[in-house]
């Protein structure tokens, strides 16, 4: 490859071999190509990255002007475009087209068997190639914005054209036309069972026909009457105007998103001619020409080559690169909206211009390669283009600054933009959610959310149980498991009604624990009403919040860098993941296991209920057996028929267990324990199913939907099937509170000294800040751009419905609610939006979040509802519930950077991942970035586990004042790649410099900037013709 560009003589032999000198017309009143050298110096180097080539050309400019223009618009305006490849071929019927390619992104070609469509791979091309292609836009003949309703008519309009330019012989009109129009046999996509059917059907008519099925042309389909095969599809015949019952009925249709194009594209031999035909014809408006394409989409673009025999590959490959040539973005637009052939030209060298060559001999051309994850838009290519040739622009920088503008760097929202005015925040915040209140309910009508309500319900049932039964035993049932669930299911729906974020999910989480347990030991040490001193503190902490919300104090959040998310969601997370696994080993003191079985000794293994050495043992009889009525059944059991008693009853009775197995518990807490990790590990499968190879895509996104339903399905099931009494979900059976001695309304007075109402702003200071923090990282990680919400965020109205249930919770005795960052997150995976059409070899694109009030009201209502949903949910093992906490943890620590970077530390350096920040940060930096995450982790793991958790809420805080701290340790880009956005004061002044500097080099060179910045490719020696 690296021989096509050293030599200008080169490529004009191998083209002139291939195209002769000749004339042709265009429509497009371009320049026709001249037979002189000219050509074989425009083809050797394009004069975007020449050295020597000083001038462009005013194709080249008016393209650079087109992408320029095109570089602010939205992809979407530039519909997709289907290519396919026909190519003549000659059988003993005659000549016919055949399907042989077909591409929207990738490259797909029928197999050799002609039986099935490849895998989808990006194209491979010879340089040579598209040299050639070059050359035969430059001297064939091309037709834009001609307007046809039909193929005939376009393929008489090319065929008079050629004519008119003495290109082709009056004498050929007949058989080209008759070859042009002839219908392509095209290879539709069958379902497997469609197949399966017609295989059977093959085989009922005997060999013969099975034979022939392997013999005939490739797309034939066959009709059985009375044992013999006859062709469904007339290889003679002509193109029809209307499509085909096959192109309506073809099931790859579903993968192309509507409002696509088609570019045709037909090569072959044809033995008649004596030089190439040659024709692009853009249509002005796109037509259905009938039976000519696989699909029934409108067609935009024609390429034509026919010519002499022997250079079959040659045609091919030239077909193959117009494909690829047309599959590209750029290029698309620039053939939209060319003006002439020149332009196609140009557009031709900006694509040469970012082509990357592979030299023979370094890779074998046989492997296909998969088509990569993700690939870079449209927009930013064009802008990289433009920037690289700005003549005070270093290429290196250029990469350097767009990286790090789309990787972080984000401009601060409009819902953080202070107004000055009090309650300005919360005023726009409603103005900007008034008008999606209606669509919150309407855009929930999916399957997607029933699968999410089931999950989060479940999860949300799960936490209220776990931190009810926590906070009972830390308040001495003052708030228990009811309360949990009556709070939970109050504040929730308070919330998902009016909330600026109704994806959040309000539980109690573990800092709020911590201080409930501190407040209440200290009441009980000083011999204080808990609960009237926690109303106190509530009401307190609810004024605060109001004024935090008056003056806009949800500004602050955009301080909170990823360091600050990224540690506050990595405790959660672990907290999670904690209590799942302590859980769980609580089990073995609960169902003991032992350890010293030995299976020899199975016949000494015995537990037996023996009788007390006193008490009234006729009584016990009679109150236990009134059944055994008779003397002798009454004397056999005080005698030593202790044994038929079950252990409840011998506990009850007071008897005495013997035996060498009667403090374990066989079975339970291993089948726990599989229940536990089964769950786990089915949901992380499950979730995953969407990727993987088998079954339809829309199967796969289904289980995917209800992995976290289906697998705790599966579990229950199995426990089920079992019959082992596994511990199950108990949910309270009657509606009153947990501690006889309260009732549903704390009264303020009364109680405690009048002065413990104002001593109890101090302790609502620290809740305050930890509400604050808890409520509004939660609030940050849940509104990043990577989301891609539509809606908007609400910081001000969220913590102003906080503030509010605040009151309402104290008042009734409630546990107090934030945000619960696992939850919400969970929450938010679950509602995931990505394209259902998709281009074969695409990953689907993620769309965003499915925003809407319906799944969050709908939990906490079945939440209220839980406690007449008892007989149903006590069949649910607490393992399997279990199993589903430490997905949730895992799946949101995995979510963020830090555990890729915790990753990085057991990884050699050749082994690493392609992160981005890896290419512009040392090695050495981001670990100590990581190990300063790490020490500040562990510090707020020790507050909240000791008697120092009182200071919790002020480390929280301190996380962003370390955060700013680290700026004397790190330069501040390589804090931009490894954390987040500066505050807004120090970003503008940097953005204001920038502007400066960007108006200073404009005015300095304004005639040059605009020059370059329009530079397209030309090749070397253009001028000399």
């Amino acid at each position: 490859m690296s021989k096509a560009g050293a030599s200008e003589d080169c490529p004009t032999k191998r083209m002139d071999a291939l195209v002769p000198q000749i004339a042709v017309g265009s429509s497009s009143h371009g320049t026709d190509g001249q037979p002189s050298c000219r050509n074989s110096a425009v083809i050797c180097q394009p004069s975007g990255r020449s050295i020597f080539t000083p001038s462009i050309s005013s194709a080249a400019e008016r393209v650079s002007l087109l992408l320029k223009h095109e570089e602010e618009k939205e992809e979407a305006n530039c519909p997709v475009l289907f290519i396919q490849l026909s190519e003549l071929f000659s059988t003993p019927e005659g000549p016919e087209w055949r399907q042989t390619a077909r591409w929207i992104k990738f490259e797909e070609k029928v197999e050799d068997g002609g039986e099935r469509w490849s895998k989808p791979h990006v194209t491979t091309l010879s340089l040579h190639s598209l040299f050639e292609l070059r050359t035969c836009i430059r001297k064939g003949t091309v037709l834009l914005d001609l307007e046809a309703h039909g193929f005939k008519p376009i393929v008489e309009k090319v065929i008079e054209t050629q004519i008119e330019n003495h290109a082709l012989r009056p004498e050929h009109l007949k058989k080209l036309m008759y070859i042009l129009l002839l219908r392509p046999q095209h290879h539709t996509t069958k379902s497997q069972l469609k197949m399966l059917l017609e295989m059977g059907m093959v085989s009922c008519c005997g060999g013969v026909v099975l034979r022939s099925v392997i013999k005939f042309p490739l797309g034939f389909a066959f009709v059985f009457v009375a044992g013999k095969a006859k062709s469904r599809s007339d290889p003679g015949g002509e193109v029809s105007e209307t499509p085909l019952k096959e192109q309506l009925k073809n099931r790859f249709k579903k993968k192309i998103p509507a409002g696509t194009e088609v570019a045709n594209i037909l090569v072959g031999e044809a033995s008649f001619l004596e030089k190439p035909f040659i024709a692009f014809v853009r249509l002005k408006e796109s037509v259905f020409l009938g039976s000519l394409t696989e699909v029934a989409f409108p067609s935009r673009f024609l390429f034509i080559l026919l010519g002499p025999r022997a250079k079959m590959k040659a045609y091919h490959e030239i077909g193959r690169s117009a494909a690829t040539l047309l599959t590209d973005e750029l290029f698309q637009r620039v053939a939209r909206k060319a003006q002439d052939r020149e332009d196609l030209i140009a557009g031709i060298d900006e694509f040469l211009d970012e082509l990357t060559v592979l030299p023979p001999g370094k890779w074998d051309p046989t492997i296909r390669i998969a088509p990569p994850k993700c690939l870079p838009s449209p927009q930013k290519r064009i802008s990289m283009r433009f920037r690289e040739r700005s003549p005070h622009s270093s290429g290196n920088m250029l990469s350097t600054t767009d990286d790090r503008h789309s990787h972080g760097n984000q401009q601060v929202s409009e819902e953080l933009k202070r107004t000055g005015r009090l309650f300005g925040g919360l005023l726009k915040d409603m103005q900007r959610k008034a008008p999606w209140y209606r669509s919150d309910f309407c855009d929930a009508l999916n399957i997607q959310c029933f699968s999410a309500v089931l999950y989060i319900y479940l999860a949300t049932v799960t936490n209220a149980i776990t931190f009810g039964g926590m906070l009972g035993d830390a308040t001495d049932n003052m708030q228990g498991v009811l309360e949990s669930f009556l709070g939970t299911a109050i504040a929730g729906a308070f919330f998902c009604l009016l909330a600026g974020q109704p994806l959040t999910i309000l539980g109690s989480t573990g800092p709020v624990l911590v201080f409930e347990r501190l407040l209440f030991s200290f009441s009980k040490d000083y011999s204080l009403d808990y609960l009237e001193f926690r109303l106190w503190i509530g009401l307190w902490v609810a004024v605060f919040g109001l004024i935090l919300v008056a003056t806009e104090a949800s500004y602050l959040v955009q301080y909170f860098t990823r360091f600050t998310e990224e540690g506050f969601c990595a405790l959660i997370s672990l907290i999670f993941i904690y209590d799942a696994v302590k859980k769980m080993l609580s089990l073995v003191d609960h169902y003991p296991v032992n350890w010293d079985y030995k299976i020899s000794d199975v016949t000494l293994y015995r537990c037996t209920c023996s009788m007390p050495e006193t008490g009234n043992s006729s009584f016990q009889n009679k109150t236990l057996f009134p059944a055994l009525s008779s003397f002798e059944e009454q004397s056999d059991l005080e005698s030593g028929n202790w044994s038929r008693l079950t252990k409840t009853e011998c506990a009850r009775l007071g008897g005495l267990l013997v035996g060498n197995s009667c403090s374990y518990v066989p079975d339970i807490t291993f089948m726990s324990f599989i229940l536990f990790l089964g769950t786990f590990l089915c949901s992380m499968t499950l979730k995953n199913f969407k990727t993987s190879r088998y079954f339809p895509t829309a199967l796969r996104r289904l289980v995917s939907d209800f992995s976290i339903i289906l697998a705790i399905l599966i579990f229950c099931g199995i426990d089920a099937a079992l019959g082992l009494e596994t511990p199950k979900l108990i949910v309270p059976g009657e509606f009153k509170p947990t501690n006889p001695t309260r009732g549903w309304v704390v009264f303020p007075f009364g109680a405690n000294p009048w002065w413990i109402h104002l001593v109890s702003a101090v302790p609502a200071i620290l809740v305050i800040i930890l509400i604050f923090m808890d409520q509004q990282i939660t609030a940050v990680i849940l509104n990043r751009k990577e989301y891609k919400l539509q809606k908007g965020a609400g910081f001000h109205l969220d913590f102003f419905c906080v503030s509010l249930l605040m009151i309402l919770t104290s008042v009734m005795g409630l546990p107090w609610y934030v945000s619960a960052t696992v939850i919400s997150l969970a929450h938010m995976d679950s509602l995931k939006k990505e394209s259902t059409a998709c281009a074969p070899g695409e990953q689907p694109k993620f769309l965003g979040i499915r925003e809407q009030r319906v799944t969050g009201l709908m939990v906490f209502l079945l939440t209220g509802l839980s406690v007449f949903l008892a007989p149903v949910l006590k069949f649910i093992p607490m393992p399997v519930l279990y199993g589903i906490f430490l997905y949730m943890g895992v799946a949101a620590l995995s979510s963020i950077q830090f555990t890729d970077r915790l990753q990085l530390l057991l990884m050699p350096a050749k082994h690493q991942p392609d992160f981005i920040y890896l290419r512009h940060v040392p090695l050495r930096q981001v670990h100590l970035f990581t190990f300063v995450q790490i020490l500040c982790l562990a510090v707020l793991w020790i507050l909240k586990s000791t008697a120092a958790a009182i200071i919790f809420p002020l480390m929280l805080l301190a996380l962003v004042g370390i955060r700013k701290a680290m700026e004397y340790i790190f330069s501040r880009q390589h804090l931009g790649w490894l954390d987040d956005v500066m505050p807004e004061k120090d970003r503008k002044e940097e953005e204001e410099k920038l502007k400066r500097k960007q108006d200073q080099d404009g005015s300095d060179s304004e005639d040059v900037s605009m020059t370059k910045f329009g530079r397209t490719k030309q090749i070397l020696g253009a001028e000399l013709g």
